[in-house]
């Protein structure tokens, strides 16, 4: 088939390229002259395992090319919007990208094309996008959306627990099907308010199963539990299973923060107050502010302090740094008076006052008086705490923010260990 996606970000490069890797003619466009350019010469924008061997196979292969907007699109069997949907200040969903791509789908896509939305809109948009903008068309509209985790996407896009696919005409949902013909998964035909709820209420659930377990975290400082064995005795539940019960210093990226936030206006803005929501969503601010508390407990007013963050992405195989908890604290350290070296082995920050980024682990513990480990890169599990201890000053304080250490090799270096539901601090603090 031949697909046309609009949007070079995330989801459009990898849709296109999986797509183009299962057989289909693909033609990714952006508006960014810069990427394309990156793109052209088979370079990923974006750090994401297997995806730059799948794009150069593909376009030596000539089923996947690159190109600017806006250009005719009337070839096209298949349009795919990929285009960003930010929240606003408000917590809505910003779809000013979405309708100017839409209504480029409009005036140059031929009658029996099919549009697949991909971008993340809230429920009720596809019904309102086809009154606003595709009346008398002759184009069909299909919701799609995506559940590709950044740091296994190309995995996740072939091994995909289910399609979600709402639409309003069989033809549209023959063409998924043809779409999707060499993916073995569960294939969900709904209508389109449906299919988008789903995307929303997924991101939901596991978001709330962090928060969750992030509360339980906070009861187990409180009563001597382990909050390790706590979520796996949990987990081994099949009801529950085991992904998403890891305590740490909350969820970040481009989805969770950005769904919560636009699922919980929703809601208000339809008259319902998503209580649940509303808790999920204040527990993870509050998560990140619980090394702040636990370093100004240990080491004093945190002015003059030198404080070492490892991890400045929001998780480990990526190098997008949108909602990164180790960032939102080493920004709150600033505010508290601390020096703040950061590091991490992919992500990069622009130019932020009073952070210095590092360029290895024992450049940026130098001299420091505590430590915030914020993602669990394998790296950091590597680390020799004996050598480090070396470079930091005594008795200085490692906060494990995701428990990804050991603890043992920690203390026996001479440092101050301290986790998420491991370690009683929560109780010290309070007494």
């Amino acid at each position: 088939m031949k697909v046309t996606v609009l949007g070079a970000g995330y989801v459009g490069l990898v849709t296109g390229a999986c797509l183009a890797k299962s057989g289909h003619l693909v033609r990714v466009l952006d508006v960014e002259p810069s990427k394309i350019e990156i793109l052209q010469r088979c370079q990923s924008p974006i750090h994401e395992p297997g995806l730059e061997e799948i794009m150069r196979t593909s376009v030596e292969g000539g089923r996947l090319s690159f190109g600017l907007m806006p250009v005719p699109i009337d070839d096209a069997e298949v349009v795919v919007i990929a285009v960003g949907t930010p929240t606003t200040s408000a917590g809505a969903a910003d779809l000013s990208y979405v309708r100017t791509a839409i209504e480029e789908v409009s005036q140059s896509a031929r009658p029996g094309t099919t549009l697949v939305m991909k971008s993340t809109v809230p429920p009720g948009t596809g019904e309102a996008l086809k009154a606003d903008h595709l009346a008398g068309s002759g184009v069909r509209y299909a919701s799609n959306p995506e559940f590709l985790r950044e740091g296994s996407a190309v995995r996740d896009w072939y091994g995909t627990d289910r399609i979600v696919v709402g639409a309003a005409h069989s033809e549209t949902f023959s063409t998924m099907h043809r779409l999707y013909e060499d993916i073995e998964a569960p294939f969900v035909e709904c209508d389109i308010a449906s299919a988008e709820m789903i995307k929303y209420a997924s991101n939901a659930f596991l978001a709330t199963k962090i928060s969750f377990i992030n509360e339980v975290a906070s009861l187990c400082d409180r009563v001597g539990a382990d909050v390790g064995l706590v979520s796996r005795g949990l987990g081994l539940d099949a009801r529950i299973g085991l992904s998403f019960l890891n305590a740490g210093i909350g969820y970040g990226g481009s989805c969770f923060p950005k769904d919560t936030r636009a699922l919980n206006y929703l809601a208000a803005a339809n008259g319902y107050e998503f209580h649940l929501l509303k808790a999920v969503i204040e527990v993870n601010a509050r998560q990140r502010m619980l090394p702040v508390r636990v370093l100004a407990d240990k080491l004093g007013r945190l002015v003059g302090k030198r404080i070492a963050v490892l991890g400045l992405t929001f998780k480990p195989d990526t190098d997008d740094t949108r909602e990164s908890p180790g960032l939102d604290v080493a920004r709150m350290l600033v505010v508290e008076g601390a020096r703040v070296a950061a590091y991490d082995p992919i992500g990069r920050i622009e130019a932020e006052r009073g952070i210095t980024q590092g360029t290895s682990v024992a450049e940026t513990l130098e001299g420091a008086d505590g430590c915030v480990v914020a993602v669990e890169w394998p790296e950091f599990a590597a680390i020799i705490w004996a050598d480090m201890a070396k470079l930091m000053r005594p008795g200085a304080v490692v906060f494990d923010g995701r428990n990804h250490l050991d603890p043992t090799a920690v203390r026996d270096a001479g440092l101050e260990y301290v986790g998420v539901g491991r370690s009683g601090i929560v109780r010290e603090l309070d007494g």
